[in-house]
């Protein structure tokens, strides 16, 4: 059986706000990592930076994006942190994130899923850490959402 983790937000803002808050640099650098770079095509970039002096380790270094519609979806190849790295990282195919945008009334609902779990009691353990990393990531963008 495959887990999915499938988080919704609901964010007070424009589609290409809430579209460009996946795919800006600057804005990525405000509520997802410190450091992003990021190509908006298929194809391109999707590297986000945890510890920047360390672009191995806690980073997306690597991934790419696989799906893009703007402003409504945007999927990418997803790489885990250091303590799920030597198991997580070398899988192949790596997990995977879908986030659909959706316009509801004079905001928008942000669907995540993140696919491609394993069965293993070690991946059981990186798919519930990272489910408590997306809650707080969009808990942070929500409240940047809010600031703007």
């Amino acid at each position: 059986m495959n887990k999915i983790i499938h988080l919704k937000a609901n964010l007070n803002c424009s589609p290409q706000y809430a579209f460009a808050c996946f795919t800006e640099e600057t804005l990525l650098q405000k509520w997802l990592c410190l450091k992003a770079e990021v190509d908006t095509e298929v194809g391109g970039r999707y590297f986000l930076f945890w510890e920047p002096d360390d672009r191995e380790n806690n980073s997306t270094l690597g991934c790419r994006i696989t799906a893009l519609e703007e402003p409504n979806l945007l999927s990418f190849e997803w790489r885990g942190p250091k303590q799920f790295k030597h198991f997580a990282n070398q899988a192949d195919p790596l997990t995977h994130v879908a986030v659909f945008l959706l316009p509801v009334g004079k905001g928008m609902d942000i669907h995540l899923l993140h696919t491609g779990w394993r069965e293993s009691p070690q991946w059981e353990e990186h798919r519930l850490w990272q489910e408590n990393a997306w809650k707080f990531a969009f808990k942070a963008l929500q409240q940047r959402v809010a600031q703007t």
